[in-house]
């Protein structure tokens, strides 16, 4: 299987003011964009792909004949790969926020420029324009998706053949199902969760006052200071990469070995996986921007696809929990009878047998406040996605302890709920969190038959059903 060769990225500017979720407005923006394969006549091949928090829009090929890095994800993408070149138009999108090219921290605050404080002609009076910094607005999954349907009306992309993404990215797949369900016709959603947890929300917060608590962090004006809090963002890399790999795959990897042989007794590196995490720290605080690692983990730590579909809260009046109690027999026998309106993919039929009726009998014959409290998180699932129009894939792994298979399997239980179409597979893996970007066959095998297998409306339209 070949690779795209060499890509050039684009800029698209926007100029129209950007509101987002935190009431703030940027007057414009840019987005930075590369693309692989040909659109095709109707613009109906195109496929979006959504990149993770350290990601880029370099998702796939080379930027010189020389180059030896290739795109984040380029044994996903290419020619007679799994999503492939040859049929495909591949658009990948950096979002706002980062620190890779698109509209971001790094970038020019317009304010700093266009004061009365501050003479526009900086070069006679003095003034450097200065970079957002701390100052550039928080952002969310929605406004990633609401910045990526603007780049959709602009290639003139009315409906996505499909959105794909991993973890961070399969959230915004998510998203675009639930705000503009008529805009995409799959939807792949792998290594994701439908919300973090407070385990997820926590390491998250260790990684974030590694950095604000470094004494070069300078309140986010490290640009202006000349200074970069290296260490804190070293410190957060190492929390973030420990969460990725399992106790397992490190084993395999490191065990115990010692770089010298010996004990050292001091406090250098000594064990071969201090070297490794260190080294990992360093090469990611070499390229990324400490203020985009802050607003990423928000952003992680914000979705919530439910937010503007109200359901009842966790936190209920004991009377009204006795009340739903009594009824959730009967939503559950009404899930196992949307059960059988999934749809099956060769790949994925094994995996939703996961979801067996056993299971869901025991669930049915043991009430306590987990269930409880995750029978409003299923019921609030199920009012984001009932009006969602798509086909979706949905792909965990087996070590993936950042967002286990149970909370993929919560994205599966609302969708069948509420008779979407819905094929998951579990893979087993070993790589734990990070098994997304690994080229492994079966979920190589399962993305493509998923991205080529006929829409089930087509389907049933060429065979003469009622849909």
């Amino acid at each position: 299987m070949g690779s795209v060769g060499i890509v050039t990225p684009q800029t698209f500017h926007f100029a129209e003011p950007l509101t987002l979720e935190c009431n703030r407005t940027l007057p414009s923006f840019d987005l930075i964009v590369e693309t692989y394969g040909t659109l095709n006549s109707d613009h109906s091949n195109a496929i979006l792909i959504c990149h993770a928090l350290s990601g880029s829009h370099h998702a796939a090929g080379f930027y010189s004949s020389d180059d030896k890095k290739a795109g984040w994800w380029d044994n996903m993408i290419g020619p007679n790969k799994a999503i492939d070149t040859n049929q495909f138009f591949v658009v990948c999108v950096n979002n706002i926020g980062s620190c890779f090219g698109s509209t971001g921290p790094t970038t020019i605050n317009p304010d700093s420029i266009n004061t009365d404080s501050v003479n526009t002609d900086s070069t006679k009076k003095g003034h450097t324009p200065l970079p957002y910094g701390p100052d550039f607005p928080l952002i969310t999954i929605k406004d990633w998706v609401k910045t990526q349907a603007m780049l959709s009306d602009r290639l003139d992309i009315k409906v996505w053949h499909a959105i794909v993404g991993g973890s961070m990215g399969g959230m915004q797949a998510l998203q675009w199902a639930v705000d503009y369900p008529n805009r995409l016709k799959r939807c792949v959603v792998i290594a994701c969760t439908p919300k973090l947890s407070a385990q997820n929300i926590a390491f998250n917060e260790v990684a974030r006052q590694s950095i604000l608590s470094d004494p070069d962090f300078k309140d986010g004006r490290y640009l202006q200071a000349g200074t970069y809090p290296r260490r804190g963002l070293i410190l957060a890399r190492m929390v973030g990469h420990i969460t990725y790999l399992t106790d397992d795959a490190m084993k395999a990897k490191f065990g115990r070995d010692l770089k010298s042989g010996k004990f050292m007794y001091g406090y250098d590196v000594e064990f071969q996986v201090e070297s490794y995490l260190r080294y990992q720290g360093e090469r990611f605080s070499e390229n990324f921007d400490a203020n985009t690692y802050l607003l990423m983990t928000k952003a992680l730590d914000y979705f919530d696809p439910t937010r503007d579909y109200p359901s009842e809260s966790a936190e209920l009046s004991p009377a009204k929990r006795s009340a739903q109690q009594s009824t959730q027999q009967s939503t559950l026998t009404e899930e196992k009878i949307a059960k059988s309106s999934v749809s099956s993919w060769a790949e994925s039929s094994e995996a939703i047998g996961h979801n067996t009726d056993s299971e869901y009998d025991t669930a049915t014959t043991s009430m306590n406040d987990d269930q409880d409290y995750s029978h409003h998180e299923l019921t609030a699932l199920k009012a984001a996605f009932a009006h969602t129009q798509c086909q979706y894939l949905v792909v965990s792994f087996t070590t993936d302890w950042r967002f286990a298979p149970e909370r993929s399997q919560e994205i599966v239980n609302a969708l069948m709920a509420t008779g979407k179409p819905v094929s998951y597979i579990n893979v087993d893996a070993p790589h734990g969190h990070d098994s997304f970007l690994f080229d492994i066959p079966r979920y190589m095998g399962a993305v493509r038959g998923f991205l080529t297998a006929p829409f089930i409306t087509d389907s049933r339209q060429a065979t003469g059903e009622r849909s």
